[in-house]
């Protein structure tokens, strides 16, 4: 769940984010597709440091 306010709608919650400033979806994605398709550390390796990173901001992992 968000934790800034995001218009209600019947699309997903990423969805309706990503229609309040769809200038920043494309690069989004480019730098999402890069991290994952072009990252040179190990999966496992990533993954802890997405789960590291999230404990640190206080996200649910």
């Amino acid at each position: 769940m968000a934790r800034i306010k995001i218009p209600d709608g019947p699309e997903e919650e990423l969805h309706r984010l990503w229609m309040m400033t769809p200038e920043l979806s494309g690069p989004a994605s480019a730098f999402s597709g890069a991290v994952y398709n072009e990252s040179k550390l190990p999966v496992r390796l990533r993954e802890l440091l997405r789960m590291r990173i999230a404990q640190l901001n206080q996200c649910v992992v």
